[in-house]
């Protein structure tokens, strides 16, 4: 305690607000003999302009906690808070909205429309917004000028390297300005070369923007580049630092 009777240390009164708070989460599947525990009692928070790689082996549940985080799915307990919401009281359609209007999705299969532009891939959730066309074709160029592909507005799937279909996913996810980036797998399907590109434009916008990037890989050189390494084994939380801290 301070001398004006304050608990809380200078360090903990600046930090930037929580995000992200997971209290005692748990996710089960089956039951009895059959009893999987995907998340098994994790605590964690997050706070604003944080990048984070989640890490894991295989079946760890780190898929999971990212699913949690992006409510695409729901714990079985515990309690859920996105930036101060608690999620567990959100219907399906809140939780779509939430979604939409905070949160940006990278995946490792880039998930574009084959046969429409780039352009028209990044300008996808401005329509589901409502935004008008002038406007739309606006911010959509702006976020291709972001990841350095203005000039390849008119470009189909098939006529852009696999590290720029990635870079036209990140523009499409960032195109609404949301707050949280969620990645999953991010450079999965890229050569070394490329992958180390794609993280060096995802640390650059989140020093420009001043976004909160959530990040699952496999992938110590990838996780590197984040601030912040939550590593699970079998359901549980067992380390959290920095990449020198948590990776080997």
């Amino acid at each position: 305690m301070n001398e004006a009777g304050n608990t809380a240390t200078p360090d903990r009164m600046h930090l930037p607000p929580a995000v992200v708070e997971m209290q005692d989460i748990y996710k089960i599947y089956g039951s009895g003999a059959t009893e999987v525990r995907a998340l098994d009692g994790v605590s964690l928070t997050i706070r604003a302009g944080e990048f984070v790689a989640i890490m894991g082996p295989s079946g760890s549940g780190k898929s999971t906690c990212m699913n949690i985080l992006g409510c695409l799915d729901v714990p079985s307990s515990g309690a859920y808070r996105f930036r101060g919401v608690e999620v567990g009281g959100l219907d399906r359609d809140e939780l779509a909205l939430l979604r939409r209007n905070f949160m940006g999705f990278v995946f490792q299969s880039f998930n574009l429309l084959p046969r429409i532009s780039a352009l028209g891939n990044v300008e996808l959730p401005l329509i589901y917004e409502g935004v008008k066309p002038a406007r739309r074709h606006q911010l959509a160029m702006q976020a291709l000028a972001t990841v350095g592909l203005a000039g390849r507005a008119h470009a189909t799937s098939a006529q852009l390297s696999g590290g720029q279909q990635q870079r036209i996913a990140i523009a499409r996810a960032l195109v609404t300005e949301p707050p949280v980036l969620l990645a999953d797998e991010p450079t999965g399907n890229l050569d070394t070369a490329m992958a180390g590109e794609i993280m060096k434009e995802l640390v650059s916008i989140r020093e420009q923007r001043g976004i909160t990037i959530l990040m699952v890989t496999h992938e110590p050189d990838i996780a590197r580049y984040a601030d912040r390494v939550l590593f699970f084994t079998d359901g549980k939380l067992v380390r959290d630092g920095t990449p020198a801290e948590v990776i080997p």
